[in-house]
């Protein structure tokens, strides 16, 4: 029947560097960020798509939300309908925390790899085809067995980052790095080396009923950056203030100062 029972993932286990630790911010993602949303219409076009989903997987609402039917020992994925190979894109994910279980996985895959496992697993980012960040273990997966995955971001002292209900995915397809953004922090290139690709919104889920939003944000392409394009964001300065803030240590008694505002719904 799926999981039904929280079963999340940090580990008391010293934990491995992310992949890049680079905290600099895609070419126009302030603007992008802080544009006017993109219409209902545009962003169903840019929803899941029904089909090309596990079969336990049910799209609703034209793309804007999916619910994954309660089957046992199975991991159930879902790609977006469009695929992107040039430009900078950003798109939010909406998944409770309560609905997450053992295998809450969010990133972008080609359009072979597979959407179904018959087992509960980190199913996006366990092949070549994908690439995805656990959420409740805040691991790293492509081509990954799991053990000895990198951790992102890399937390002071190897603390996990606790994801929020909300987050931004960032693929810049010009520079070829897929990222994450949490409450208008972006939190740095999670992986390198996807240009010349065509990539999808995906994700890969086991809890029973859970429902799985997404909102398109908008895209902006390299040769219409302009200006605004070479104006770099100043994320090192700030990075180790913010990701502190973000950590499971609270009372740290750090002022926030959002760097990137995302459009809330």
């Amino acid at each position: 029947m799926g999981q039904t029972a929280l079963a999340g993932g940090s580990s008391s286990a010293p934990a491995p560097q992310a992949l890049y630790p680079d905290h600099s911010c895609p070419k126009g993602l302030e603007e992008l960020l802080s544009a006017p949303p993109p219409d209902l219409g545009t962003q169903r076009c840019h929803g899941w798509n029904p089909k090309d989903c596990s079969e336990n997987i049910e799209v609703k609402e034209g793309g804007l939300c999916f619910e994954r039917r309660p089957v046992a020992q199975s991991t159930d994925g879902v790609r977006g309908k469009r695929g992107y190979s040039s430009g900078l894109h950003a798109w939010e994910i909406s998944w409770p925390r309560e609905q997450r279980g053992t295998h809450a996985v969010v990133g972008v895959a080609t359009a072979r790899a597979p959407l179904q496992a018959d087992h509960y697993a980190a199913l996006l980012g366990s092949n070549s085809e994908s690439w995805g960040w656990d959420l409740g273990r805040g691991k790293l997966y492509h081509q990954s067995k799991e053990p000895g995955a990198p951790q992102y971001p890399p937390g002071p002292q190897g603390e996990q980052l606790e994801v929020p209900e909300r987050l931004q995915v960032v693929l810049d397809m010009e520079e070829g790095t897929l990222g994450y953004a949490i409450g208008g922090t972006y939190l740095g290139p999670a992986f390198r080396g996807l240009k010349g690709r065509t990539l999808y919104p995906a994700v890969s889920a086991v809890w029973g009923q859970c429902q799985v939003r997404i909102r398109y944000l908008g895209k902006r392409r390299g040769e219409a950056w302009g200006r605004w394009g070479r104006v770099f964001c100043h994320w090192r300065l700030w990075f180790g203030l913010e990701t502190q803030r973000l950590y499971k240590g609270k009372g740290r008694g750090f002022h926030r100062t959002p760097l990137i505002s995302a459009r809330n719904g």
